[in-house]
Parts: structure tokens; C-alpha cells; sequence
């Protein structure tokens, strides 16, 4: 994937969450699990972004994110909840995609450039509207594989 950030299948799952502590906590051992991190190290970094202000994006996208050391690119996951689950929002409403972004400490532009890279998929009607629609993990790994893919050509 040509990309400012990677993702694998591994790292993109459907699940049920009913708070933003849960979330942070499913997304935290989701991004350790596909990435070989410490989940409890991904944790302490999402959460003390995320006490900066909330990550929720709007239009019922979150993008938690954060830098942490030994990476050596962006990497990401992609959680689907399988309800709206508020998490304090600039517009208020409920998130039902949450893309977790972690960057290495020392990133300073690269990990701009793929939060920009998210938010741009996430602002676009149609990707959105297609990552909202899709039925499982594998529908949202392959809808995001062929965005990135284009989008980079």
C-alpha cells in the first residue's frame, strides 16, 4: 500500500465498545497486537494525547493518535463499532469508525502528513459512506487498500 501510514488486515476489526475509555482500551491491543507493541505502553501514549483534547474528528469519525518510540513509520488500525458511542466530538455527534494512528516519537511531519492522509479519506462522501456500509473487517481492509492505493497513483 502506497501510503503515509501502514495498516494490515490484522489491524482492522468490527467491534462492539460502549465508552471512549473502551475504545482507547480495544484500539490500544489492537494496534499492539498487529504491530508488536506493548499494549499497555500504546494505551498510556493514546490516552495522554487524548487528555490534550478529544480526537473525535467529527461526522462520526475518531482519530486517536500518538508518537511513540521504537517505530520507524506510521502505522495504523481501523475500528468499526458496531454502535455510536460518544466520544466528545467538535460536532457533537457519536463516532462509529475510530482509525488509531501511532508515528515514531521523533516524526514531526510525517506524522502530519498521515493524519492528514485519514482525515482527508474520512472527509470524502463517498469513502466515508463505504467504510460505514461495510459489513466486516475484510470489506473495510480492502475498501481502504484500494483508496490508498488510488489515491497515491
Amino acid at each position: 500500500m502506497n501510503s503515509n501510514f501502514a495498516i494490515k488486515p490484522e489491524a482492522v476489526r468490527v467491534v462492539q465498545a460502549d465508552s471512549k475509555d473502551e475504545i482507547l482500551e480495544l484500539l490500544s491491543g489492537l494496534l499492539a497486537e498487529a504491530w508488536s507493541l506493548e499494549p499497555a505502553q500504546v494505551l498510556e501514549h493514546l490516552e495522554e494525547r487524548e487528555s490534550l483534547g478529544s480526537t473525535g474528528f467529527g461526522r462520526g469519525v475518531a482519530i486517536p493518535h500518538a508518537r511513540m518510540p521504537d517505530l520507524n513509520r506510521p502505522v495504523a488500525a481501523l475500528l468499526k463499532l458496531e454502535r455510536p458511542v460518544a466520544f466528545d466530538a467538535a460536532d457533537g455527534l457519536p463516532v462509529d469508525l475510530v482509525f488509531g494512528l501511532l508515528s515514531p516519537a521523533n516524526s514531526g511531519a510525517t506524522h502530519l502528513h498521515a493524519l492528514a492522509e485519514i482525515s482527508r479519506l474520512v472527509r470524502d462522501d463517498r469513502v466515508h459512506d463505504a467504510l460505514s456500509d461495510a459489513p466486516d473487517a475484510e470489506a473495510l481492509y480492502s475498501l481502504l487498500a484500494n483508496v490508498t492505493d488510488r489515491d497515491a497513483a
